[in-house]
């Protein structure tokens, strides 16, 4: 359970952090949006190395299906837009994947 905490953190932080250079880069926002970017980008990846995981390829396919879900979650509440079926079904099926990964035994 703390590991799908860290992943849920990771991804917040990830897409926050890509979120500021996007307003920065395709928005035109001001710059100082990408000092906020980093720093969150800089949290993302330190959360990742705190997941119980072995192998980093593992725990990345793992936080996949978790940061699909989180930026259809994103889209719908910083951009207000709404997820399609197919966003939804798509989510799903990576989150599957992503539990398959994580919980069956090795």
């Amino acid at each position: 359970m703390k590991d799908i905490l860290i992943y849920i953190g990771a991804a917040f932080f990830e897409i926050f952090g890509c979120f500021a250079f996007w307003n920065y880069f395709k928005l035109g926002k001001s710059p100082y949006w990408l000092l906020p970017g980093i720093i969150s980008l800089m949290i993302f990846a330190l959360l990742l190395t705190r997941v119980q995981t072995e192998f980093a390829g593992r725990a990345y396919a793992i936080y996949g299906g978790i940061y699909i879900a989180a930026s259809l979650l994103w889209l719908y509440f910083a951009e207000n837009q709404m997820p399609d079926e197919w966003d939804v079904i798509g989510a799903g099926v990576c989150i599957v994947g992503a539990a398959i990964i994580l919980f069956m035994p090795r």
